[in-house]
């Protein structure tokens, strides 16, 4: 499935790092960054956790809750959170239904070899669960600015 700017947020229902079940509406009205990344413990996965850590604050001043989803297990996830300070939630999709509805489970290559993996890429949704941007291919050095820049530049501190 391809998701566009605009129309409804696909919902999920996932466990997050310490196994309790988060949804898309737990975030009504708010502004929601998810962001997909392959692996959790991975370099360049644990660089993007830490700069949105360290950008934290500037996500809670702009009305946003923000979100990493990937197809890892709670304890990988748990151990993830707990080693890098994140202050944020993590959701392991092991069963890729959320990363199906939202076009992040596709097929990558690397070497030459093909296999089915988490595209790194960030969905933002609007407080009232619309699609309101898509960043394909997301940076991990860059990420946390790029998204923070968007939301600013969209007064996102006011309800849609």
């Amino acid at each position: 499935m391809t998701i566009t700017i605009g129309q409804e947020a696909p919902s999920f229902s996932l466990p997050n790092q310490n196994g309790e079940f988060i949804s898309l509406a737990d975030f009504s009205g708010k502004w929601l960054v998810l962001y997909f990344y392959p692996k959790a413990l991975t370099p360049g996965c644990t660089t993007q956790a830490e700069n949105i850590r360290d950008d934290f604050a500037a996500f809670t001043e702009l009305n946003t809750a923000v979100v990493g989803v990937s197809g890892d297990e709670t304890k990988k996830l748990s151990k993830f959170a707990e080693k890098h300070e994140l202050p944020f939630t993590l959701l392991g999709d092991t069963e890729h239904t959320m990363l199906t509805a939202y076009g992040m489970w596709q097929e990558k290559s690397m070497y030459g070899r093909k296999y089915m993996g988490v595209m790194r890429s960030t969905v933002i949704i609007d407080p009232n669960g619309k699609i309101a941007h898509i960043i394909d291919k997301a940076s991990p050095k860059t990420h946390h600015k790029d998204v923070i820049d968007w939301l600013k530049s969209h007064d996102c501190k006011k309800v849609a």
